[in-house]
C-alpha cells in the first residue's frame, strides 16, 4: 500500500530541539492541527501513538488519582463513561480486551483469550505494545519495540538497585526481557545488542538530579525517533517521528 505524502504539511512544521523554548508551546494544538490534515488511516496511526497516554489515564482513573494527561485521546469524562457503560470501542484491540477483562471481573463470562498477570498496569501496557506490534505502520512497530525495551531497561535498573525482583517490573516477554531478569552483568549482557544501553544505565545510576536524568533518557528517545524515520520525509512515519519529538519537548 502506497503511503500519502504530506508535502505542504511537513513544509510548515516548526523544527524543535531538546533545548527549544516552550513559551507559547501548546502540544495539543500541534497534534490537532496535524490530525486535521491526515487521511483517516493516518489519523488512526497518530491516535494509536497517543493511546499510551490513554493507558496512563485509565490507570490513574481506576486508582482514583486526579492526574490526567491531556495528550490522551480520551477525556477523563469519556474514560468514566466508557467504564460505566462498558463500551470499549474507542480503544485499540488488545487494550480494549484487557480493560474489559478487569472492568468486568465480577461477571461470570469474561474474554478467555486475555492472558494477564496480577497487575492491571502491566497487562494494559503489554496489550498496548501488542497493538503497536500489530500495526501496519512501520514507525509504530519500530517505536513500540524500542519504547518497551527502553522502559523495561529503566525499570530493571531501578529494581536491581532497590533489591526488587526484576521480572515483576518488566512488561511483555522475549529475549531481552529474559536477559534483564536473568543476567547479573552490569549491562545485563546487552551492550552488543543495544547501542543505547550504557547511556540509559549511566543516566539512571549516576545522575542524581531527576530532571537531568529524564533529559538524558529523552535524548535517547529523540535519537531513536530520528533514526527510525531517517529515510522518511513527507509520509506518516516522518510525522509520527516528529510528534514523538513534540511530546518530548512537552515534557
Amino acid at each position: 500500500m502506497f503511503s500519502t505524502e504530506y508535502y505542504y504539511l511537513v513544509a510548515g512544521l516548526r523544527e524543535w530541539t531538546l533545548e527549544s523554548d516552550t513559551k507559547g508551546f501548546n502540544v495539543r494544538e500541534i497534534v490537532d492541527e496535524i490530525l486535521a490534515e491526515l487521511t483517516k488511516r493516518d489519523r488512526e496511526a497518530v491516535k494509536l501513538l497517543y493511546a499510551y497516554y490513554d493507558c496512563e489515564n485509565i490507570i490513574a482513573y481506576r486508582s482514583e488519582r486526579e492526574r490526567h494527561n491531556e495528550l490522551g485521546n480520551l477525556s477523563r469524562q469519556q474514560i468514566e463513561d466508557m467504564l460505566r457503560e462498558r463500551s470499549y470501542g474507542y480503544l485499540s484491540a488488545n487494550v480494549a480486551k484487557v480493560v474489559k477483562y478487569f472492568n468486568e471481573t465480577d461477571d461470570e463470562e469474561r474474554d478467555e483469550d486475555v492472558v494477564v498477570g496480577d497487575y492491571f498496569e502491566h497487562a494494559l501496557f503489554d496489550a498496548y505494545y501488542k497493538d503497536l506490534s500489530a500495526s501496519k505502520v512501520r514507525f509504530l512497530k519500530k517505536w513500540g519495540e524500542f519504547d518497551r525495551t527502553l522502559r523495561n531497561i529503566s525499570a530493571a535498573v531501578a529494581a536491581r538497585e532497590a533489591g526488587r525482583v526484576i521480572s515483576e517490573v518488566t512488561v511483555g516477554g522475549g529475549e531481552i526481557v529474559a536477559q534483564l531478569s536473568q543476567s547479573s552483568a552490569a549491562d545485563f549482557g546487552l551492550r552488543g545488542e543495544l547501542q543505547y544501553i550504557d547511556s540509559v544505565i549511566s543516566a539512571i545510576t549516576e545522575e542524581t538530579n531527576i530532571v537531568e536524568k529524564e533529559r538524558k533518557i529523552d535524548a535517547v528517545r529523540w535519537s531513536e525517533a530520528e533514526d527510525i524515520a531517517i529515510n522518511d520525509y513527507f509520509d506518516i512515519d516522518y510525522i509520527l517521528s516528529y510528534l514523538v519529538k513534540v511530546n518530548i519537548v512537552a515534557r
